[in-house]
């Protein structure tokens, strides 16, 4: 019995290791791809960054591209967790929405948020997989947001689905737009358009 639990703890301590290593590696990559951009870093840096071996690296991502895609989860996933903060710190759901479409536009102004999310994420992964993620993350709060502006009433009765697609899609190419651009207050004459447009929405 002694060697059984001996064993067992073993395996822990194993299966922690490899977690670890697995949380360094995104944890260096994610720091090399916001500071160079995803086309200037080699699997060469990422191991040495994090200091292991390439073997150990491939026991956890099949290639670059796959430690990019587990990096660039982390950083939506940190946005979303950031609107429904934003969000729920509002006492109703009209400001639940704006709040929160505040925080996603502020968030994506963080340059590496910007690098990995709005520059790299879509050109290494594709336009399809970088929306599908986005869906899973940022998009389906939107959703929800909508979903309870029609049912108290705040904006007319329609369906939830097409409406959260357009705002969503304003939204990203608002803040592409955010990561590339040099003009000044850029953040705030954004926001301000869009709670302009957010406000057509209301019944008047």
């Amino acid at each position: 019995m002694s060697i059984a639990v001996r064993s067992e703890g073993g395996g822990m301590r194993r299966a922690e290791q490899r977690e670890q290593t697995r949380q360094t590696l995104v944890r260096q990559s994610r720091l090399l791809f916001a500071a160079r951009g995803y086309p200037a870093v080699g699997l060469a840096q990422i191991v040495a960054a994090a200091g292991v071996t390439k073997g150990a690296l491939y026991h956890h991502f099949d290639s670059k591209a796959d430690i990019f895609r587990a990096v660039l989860e982390q950083v939506q996933q940190e946005v979303a967790e950031q609107i429904v903060t934003a969000a729920e710190a509002q006492p109703d759901s009209w400001t639940r929405l704006t709040a929160g479409c505040r925080a996603f536009l502020t968030a994506s102004t963080a340059p590496g948020v910007q690098q990995i999310m709005l520059i790299d994420g879509p050109a290494v992964l594709g336009w399809a997989e970088w929306r599908a993620l986005d869906e899973a993350a940022s998009a389906r709060h939107l959703a929800e947001a909508l979903a309870d502006l029609v049912a108290d009433g705040t904006i007319p009765a329609q369906p939830v689905a097409p409406l959260a697609h357009l705002l969503s899609g304003a939204m990203n190419e608002a803040a592409l737009w955010l990561a590339t651009t040099t003009t000044p207050n850029a953040l705030d004459h954004t926001w301000a358009a869009l709670a302009r447009l957010l406000h057509g929405l209301r019944v008047h």
